[in-house]
């Protein structure tokens, strides 16, 4: 990943517009992100977080198979309202644990520097939203559901669905990217660490639970 050359104010510092940042982020990840951390620039971080909530909804539904129990306009109206207005929720609380486990491991990003570079690594996951259209108009409710018929429309459906899954696949795999990157410009970390912090979160609240699941079964 190339950095590119930093276009810096009288103030030295790095000075970017909002098209640079949505087109910069793809290739030069950590140029931006110092930008954004430098700056508290917040600007579009609800709508970005509103769309990735939208985003994590329509993935759960999929991979949840909820077109088995719902009709596609429930379906859509679930992950469009309450993917909107309760996913952002879900990043908020890992944000503040990114910032809590952090510490454990000398990071000094707090919850709110942290929600922002989030909002804004999650962008390649916002842009598989583009990919749902084709999908429902292709598939209707089925691509909901856990016995969708690939090839209900001959090859091209098959096509449809198989290169939506890869780039879905890629964008996904490219939000990991920006996260670890993301995460080590603003706790000032290694990527090595960072890729730790970013697990530790996780591993906080699963080990409880899963330490509890152990001790009830017992």
């Amino acid at each position: 990943m190339e950095l590119e050359e930093i276009p810096q104010s009288e103030e030295n510092k790095i000075d970017l517009s909002d098209k640079d940042i949505f087109t910069k982020i793809w290739t030069s990840p950590r140029l931006v992100f110092q930008f954004l951390n430098e700056n508290y620039y917040d600007k579009n971080l609800y709508i970005l977080m509103v769309l990735a909530g939208i985003s994590s909804a329509f993935s759960r539904a999929s991979d949840k198979n909820m077109g088995d129990d719902y009709s596609l306009l429930t379906v859509l109206a679930i992950c469009i309202i309450f993917g909107g207005l309760l996913g952002w929720l879900s990043y908020y609380i890992y944000a503040a644990l990114l910032s809590w486990t952090g510490k454990w491991i000398s990071g000094e990003g707090d919850t709110n520097s942290l929600l922002r570079m989030i909002s804004y690594a999650m962008l390649p996951g916002i842009a598989s939203l583009v990919l749902v259209v084709p999908e429902i108009a292709m598939f209707g409710n089925e691509i909901f559901q856990s016995n969708i018929d690939i090839y209900s429309s001959g090859l091209l459906s098959a096509i449809v669905y198989f290169a939506s899954s890869t780039i879905r696949l890629i964008l996904g795999i490219w939000v990991i990217v920006l996260l670890v990157v993301g995460i080590s410009e603003v706790q000032k970390l290694s990527i090595g660490m960072s890729i730790l912090n970013m697990i530790l979160p996780i591993l906080v609240i699963v080990l409880p639970i899963a330490l509890v699941i152990v001790l009830a079964s017992s």
